[in-house]
Parts: structure tokens; C-alpha cells; sequence
């Protein structure tokens, strides 16, 4: 039956921008030193003529979600930009009037279809991957939300019951969650503030002597005047998965920094995580390398929290990459591999424990794997990709909602500052890191809450 808050989508307007990296980032063992942000605004209308704007906003993360190994850079990020735009024109031709979760349903095979179209036309050695698709449209998805929430007073969080959409979870996922709905995995209200997890990339200094040349921009510049400006307890260590002796070097040196750090400070308690960005061969790696800090230094394994994706993301590919034994040391969770709910289901056939949500994916489908994953009780994470302004909020609110989400990683303020100026002054608990935390409290407006 038809609800009175569904939404038809009118008008779907799109630009993109283009902001200079402050330091190199590396993603997978390729540096990249800028992103291109694509925008969107959407015009939407209920059934009864009530009309608002939704907003998205998210980076076109072509290191990350069509790496080279499949394409050139170039051509990588202008497959996703004609993407965005076919995508864009695709949507302004959705007729349907329906909750936001079942337009998700509905555009993403078309998505799907114009990315399979557009690798013949643009004659592309690899074909555009699913998660390039996921990641090049989730701010169409993110436009739905805010607008559908908008235009019926509410927060979209607060929009996901049995009261604004009919079908149940089971029509999504399978028949475990029948008579479930997404309220039953998100929350009414907010979490006040969250844990904020600071990235430490393969290039980044760790102390003074590590620069050659100050960028002298006034923020911070090595590993303890982070820390002590914006009060961390979090650290995402990037590692590079094919050098065994670094990595572990790398994680040791970063403990005993941090330690010596937190003592200065007074702090006894602080969390790691480790990304190899799929990077390791196989799980033998990770296992010697969990080992081999633990015997380093049992402190510094204590504090790692949870590891994330360390070998290839084409599980089909590799069955052999088994994390069962992995898991049962230390939770490992999905990312680059996630798209939908089979590859949830694949993912912990093949024994990963957690799930990776990411903005960049989408809002419907963070919140359906993040339902699933409860379901499983699995390890949830809520992941960054150096997402500035409205893009961070969209990734906040995703994980200030979701149950079972403890931290959240945000890094656009140590490599895209300027891509966050005019939003600090807005938000200043979300883009202002004091305490080490994301004050998302904040974000309890209509739409997407901000």
C-alpha cells in the first residue's frame, strides 16, 4: 500500500569540485594528492504536492574503488564522473513514488546497467566494478534520504518503520528478517558524541625527525602534536601488507610514540586498528604479524581493536583467503569487498567477523548491512574515505544512528582542510577534534540531520 511520506523525485541537479590534498595519502600502495567531490540536489514531492531539497555530497575515490590495477587514474576518475552524470540523468527520469530504500531498490540496477554500458563505450580494459558504481552514486542515494526526510518534518533516521514503508527487511535481505524493520537496528535519537579514529598513513611523519621540511600551515604535523591538539585515543594505522618487517616496525614505533605521548597527557586507555587495504597475499601474513606484535610489545596488541580487510576483495576469487582463524584473534572486517548482502554472506562463510559501513556506498545500503551484520553479531566499524563538509556528516549521522557503532574515522581534516572550510563554523563539534571525539549530537534535523 501506497504511504502518504512516499517521495517522487522532480528535478536532480549535480556539480563537482575539486580540492588539492594537503599531503599525500596512500591508498593501497598509490599515493593520491587531491580528490573531486560530486554534489548533488535533488528536488523531491510527496503524494499530497509537499516539496523540499535533498543535498549529497561524497568523493569520487577513484584510488580506492577503481584502482589502478584496473585502469589508469585518469581514465578511472573520468569513467566516474560520465558515471555520475548518466547516473544523474537517470534519476531525473525515475518515475516511481515510493520510500527511500525502495527507490535504492529500483536505481541501482539501472546504475549498474549504465556502468556496464559506459565500459564498452569508453572501451575500458577492466569494467567499471560494483563498488565503483556504489561509491559514484551514493550521493543520489544520500539526496533521496535528506530530501525525504525534509519534506515530510523528520529526521530520516526516524523514517525507516512498519509506518513509512511496507515491505520488511525479509524483501531486501532474506526470510530471517521477516517482520523486522530498519528501526529495529538504528536509533530514535543520536549518540551524543563518538570516538574519533585519527589515520596515520604509510607516508605520514611520526615525530620531528621524520620531516624534511615543515609545511608550516598551522596544523598539526607529526604523530604527538595530533594527539595533543585534538586529544586522540584512536589511531587507523595504514600498513603496506608485502613488507612484514615494516609493518611491524611501523605499529611498534607508532605504540611507543603514542605511549610516551598519552603519558604526557595522562591517558591510560587507547585503541588501534589496522588497514592493509587488501594488500597481504594471504592470512598467514596477518597471523605472523599479529604474532609478531604481540611478542614485541603485549601492549600494543591489546590496544589493536580490529583489522581491516587484509587481502584481495575478489573473494570468489580467492577462497582460499580463509579469516577464520584471524577472527579468532582479533575482529576482521569486510570493506573494499562489501556491495551487497551476498557478499556479507560470503564474506562470513570465508570467516570475516566485521563489517566495514561506509557513506560512500550509499545510506540504504550502510543500513541494511549494518542491520544485517547485528543480526550475525558481528564487529561494525563506520569507515572513512577522506570525506569532507557534507559528505562527513553523511558518514557521522550513519554512524551515530547504527547500532552497535562505537567510533567513527574521519580524515579530511589532516589531508582536504580546505574542502571542510565554511562547514567548521556550522558544526564546529564535528570539524573542531578537541576531546577526541565527533560531537554528533548535533545531527538531529530534518533530512539527514544536518
Amino acid at each position: 500500500m501506497p504511504k502518504p511520506t512516499d517521495i517522487r523525485i522532480l528535478d536532480v541537479q549535480c556539480d563537482f569540485e575539486e580540492h588539492q590534498y594537503r599531503t599525500p595519502l596512500k591508498f593501497g600502495g598509490v599515493p593520491t594528492d587531491h580528490c573531486v567531490l560530486f554534489n548533488v540536489r535533488m528536488q523531491v514531492q510527496t503524494r499530497d504536492g509537499r516539496e523540499a531539497e535533498g543535498t549529497g555530497s561524497m568523493p569520487l575515490g577513484n584510488v580506492w574503488a577503481f584502482p589502478p590495477r584496473y585502469a589508469p587514474f585518469d581514465q578511472s576518475l573520468a569513467a566516474m564522473i560520465n558515471l555520475a552524470e548518466l547516473a544523474v540523468d537517470a534519476t531525473r527520469d525515475c518515475t516511481l513514488c515510493a520510500h527511500p530504500l525502495e527507490l535504492s531498490e529500483v536505481l541501482e540496477p539501472e546504475f549498474l546497467q549504465i556502468a556496464d554500458e559506459l565500459s564498452q563505450t569508453m572501451q575500458l580494459t577492466s569494467p567499471i566494478p560494483k563498488l565503483c558504481t556504489v561509491v559514484t552514486t551514493s550521493p543520489i542515494d544520500a539526496a533521496i534520504y535528506d530530501g525525504f526526510g525534509k519534506v515530510n518534518g523528520i529526521n530520516s533516521y526516524n523514517g525507516l518503520d512498519a509506518d513509512f514503508i511496507e515491505a520488511d527487511l525479509s524483501h531486501f535481505l532474506d526470510g530471517n528478517f521477516a517482520g523486522k524493520y530498519l528501526d529495529r537496528y538504528t536509533t530514535r535519537h543520536p549518540q551524543p558524541d563518538m570516538p574519533l579514529y585519527h589515520l596515520i598513513g604509510a607516508l605520514d611523519p611520526l615525530t620531528e625527525a621524520d620531516i624534511t621540511e615543515r609545511l608550516n600551515d598551522s596544523l598539526p604535523e607529526t604523530l604527538p602534536e595530533w594527539i595533543f591538539a585534538d586529544g586522540l585515543t584512536h589511531l587507523k594505522i595504514k600498513l603496506n601488507g608485502d613488507d612484514l618487517e615494516w609493518d611491524v616496525a611501523r605499529v611498534l614505533a607508532i605504540d611507543r610514540i603514542t605511549a610516551e605521548t598519552q603519558a604526557k597527557r595522562g591517558i591510560s586507555t587507547w585503541h588501534y586498528s589496522a588497514d592493509f587495504n587488501e594488500t597481504c597475499q594471504d592470512v598467514e601474513y596477518l597471523l605472523e604479524f599479529l604474532n609478531r606484535i604481540q611478542e614485541g610489545e603485549a601492549q600494543a596488541f591489546e590496544r589493536l581493536a580490529y583489522i581491516e580487510q587484509p587481502t584481495d576483495r575478489d573473494l570468489e576469487a580467492h577462497p582460499e583467503n580463509k579469516m577464520h582463524k584471524a577472527a579468532e584473534i582479533k575482529p576482521v572486517v569486510i570493506d573494499e569487498s562489501l556491495t551487497d548482502f551476498e557478499t556479507l554472506l560470503l564474506a562470513r562463510d570465508q570467516g570475516y567477523s566485521g563489517v566495514a559501513l561506509k557513506a560512500c556506498k550509499g545510506q540504504s545500503q550502510a543500513l541494511l548491512m549494518g542491520a544485517a551484520a547485528q543480526e550475525y553479531g558481528m564487529f561494525l566499524a563506520v569507515q572513512d574515505l577522506t570525506c569532507p563538509g557534507a559528505s562527513f556528516l553523511h558518514s557521522a549521522g550513519l554512524a551515530a544512528r547504527i547500532r552497535g557503532v562505537t567510533a567513527i574515522e574521519g580524515n579530511a581534516r589532516q589531508f582536504c582542510p580546505s574542502a571542510n572550510d565554511g562547514w567548521r563554523e556550522g558544526y564546529p563539534s564535528i570539524f573542531n577534534i578537541t576531546d577526541g571525539t565527533v560531537g554528533t549530537q548535533v545531527l538531529t534535523g530534518p533530512g539527514l540531520g544536518h
